[in-house]
């Protein structure tokens, strides 16, 4: 392949099953977020129309730019967990990236409509990360209040530990130091410790009817013996003529929402993008029937060139000692003009210059120390990493431990982790074990990391685990019969399969979104185009790693 050219050349029409399953497997996902956006279900969304508001995605569809998107981030967050409480769809916050004016903003909605809008511990999640987000990136933020605090039956995962409620407010400070601009809109009850979120904004709008307060009226009158309505406490006239906290009173959840445009409307966003898109041509093929030309069923080959040429500016890349290493690809390359490098793992048997063979998706002594040198060079260009993981993680053996696999496994994830230009990852197949570390997963704070509805992270595979946990737990037992084993086989392998799934770790926050392997570029380039704002990255400094 020239190294400046992508051809999609290979069409896998033989696995009919496969392709099948795959387009049932997007069927489903689809239809598991369509039942998820109905928030807490239709009598819970009358309720809160009853009270004359809108729920969190109404007011979010209203707020952002007519014929705009909304990039929504963890919308599986909280998926199948929850359920001795009813469950809590998208952990009742919905956070997301929109424009406002024509300028990018990090929203964050309680949504009311699910345990009105209380915090379970993967709704802290939720919020932490969307400030994280909004930090890196210099996105300002805006807060849609709509929430009764913490879940009480579980405020022991709520409330004392580091990454708990006060990481909100320790966040509000530190994004108030740095400049970025920060606009709260209380319209619903705000109460406890939630009420200093709003107060520790820029700009503060309240709604008629909402109320914010330290205490309701019920522990005021069991604390102090004093009597009082929730209205006259922490009502918006209250604290908008009384208190003076409330900076903007409004009348209905429209002109509240109106009135922040207004307000982003006088704010001078001047930003310095540290990377500026480029004129570009879009990819020569597209993602229609992907599925026919990537096979994922039971860690089947296929060209990584494939997703590449479909995901890539005018299916052109630069590809960086294309020869050496070849089970990860390094290219140069830009999505929507952005400039970016690439490192992905490629799926194909290779054959190696002397003749030796090397598994597709493992990451050999070659391309660690290949990826290494081109993390750096990324580095010292400023430019922004994108990870494409498909990787079972680093080969083992003999070979490899002499060889120093080890040592240069450590190069790759020192690597990662001083880098300091942006990093985007994205998980089209498994991630597995020290392979998710070396290509930035979770832990290596990437800007973004996505998944295809097919993904799969886990220490290691299902089959591998089950084998692994099966053998020990025979040596303890002792002598057992064939059907034995298979049932202790089986157990472990249906519990692995289950935590490997990526809705699994989407509702635990291992990823920001879940999407549709269709819009991988689009969210790509929005993401890209988020990062651009942020600050130019300082020198990276390595510090002493084996060579």
């Amino acid at each position: 392949m020239d190294e400046d050219f992508i051809i999609s050349k290979i069409e896998n029409l033989e696995n009919n099953e496969f392709q099948l399953a795959y387009k049932k497997l997007i069927d489903d996902f689809n239809d598991k977020i369509d039942i998820i956006k109905q928030c807490g279900g239709t009598a819970s969304i009358q309720k809160q129309h009853n009270k004359g508001r809108l729920t969190a995605r109404e007011r979010i569809n209203y707020l952002i730019d007519e014929n705009s998107n909304f990039l929504e981030l963890g919308i599986f967050a909280g998926y199948d967990m929850y359920n001795n409480f009813g469950g809590a769809p998208a952990s009742g916050v919905i956070i997301g990236i929109g424009k406002i004016c024509s300028q990018n903003f990090m929203i964050v909605a309680n949504d009311a409509t699910v345990k009105a809008g209380a915090y379970f511990e993967t709704t802290l999640k939720k919020t932490i990360r969307a400030q994280q987000i909004s930090s890196d990136c210099n996105l300002p933020i805006v807060y849609l209040v709509d929430s009764a605090g913490v879940f009480l039956p579980m405020q022991d995962q709520v409330f004392p530990d580091e990454a708990h409620f006060g990481k909100i407010f320790y966040n509000n400070a530190q994004l108030s130091s740095k400049g970025i601009a920060q606009i709260a809109c209380v319209m619903g009850p705000c109460v406890a410790g939630g009420a200093y979120l709003p107060v520790m904004c820029d700009k503060y709008v309240m709604v008629d009817g909402s109320n914010m307060f330290l205490a309701g009226p019920a522990l005021v009158k069991a604390a102090i013996g004093q009597k009082i309505d929730a209205e006259t406490l922490g009502g918006a006239t209250t604290h908008s003529s009384i208190s003076g906290i409330v900076d903007y009173h409004e009348k209905d959840d429209y002109k509240a929402l109106d009135k922040i445009k207004k307000i982003v409307e006088s704010i001078n966003f001047y930003h310095t993008r540290f990377i500026l898109p480029d004129d570009y041509l879009e990819p020569k093929y597209d993602f229609k029937n992907l599925e026919s030309y990537i096979d994922f069923s039971k860690n089947s080959q296929y060209d990584m060139y494939e997703l590449l040429s479909r995901v890539v500016d005018n299916s052109t890349i630069f590809e960086y000692k294309a020869n050496y290493g070849k089970t990860i690809i390094c290219c140069h390359a830009k999505i929507g003009g952005y400039k970016v490098g690439i490192i992905a793992n490629q799926k194909k048997i290779i054959k190696t210059s002397d003749g030796k063979m090397q598994l597709g998706g493992v990451i050999y002594n070659d391309s660690a120390d290949k990826s290494s040198r081109f993390i750096m060079n990324c580095n010292q260009d400023k430019i922004p990493l994108i990870f494409i993981h498909d990787v079972n993680g680093f080969m083992v053996g003999k070979d490899s431990e002499w060889s120093g696999i080890a040592k240069d496994g450590a190069k790759m994830v020192n690597a990662v982790s001083n880098s300091t230009v942006p990093k985007i990852s994205l998980i089209i197949g498994g991630s597995y074990g020290a392979g998710n570390y070396a290509m930035s997963g979770k832990a290596y704070n990437p800007n973004f990391i996505y998944a295809w509805p097919n993904a799969k992270i886990a220490v290691m595979g299902g089959e591998q685990a089950a084998d692994t946990l099966t053998s020990l737990k025979i040596s303890k037992l002792g002598k057992i019969n064939e059907n034995q084993k298979n049932d202790i086989y089986n157990d472990i392998k249906k519990n692995y399969d289950k935590q490997s799934n990526i809705l699994y770790g989407a509702a635990r926050m291992w990823v920001d979104e879940v999407i549709n392997p269709k819009d991988t570029r689009l969210i790509l380039i929005k993401s890209l185009e988020v990062i651009s704002f942020s600050n130019k990255p300082k020198k990276a400094n390595y510090g002493v790693f084996q060579v």
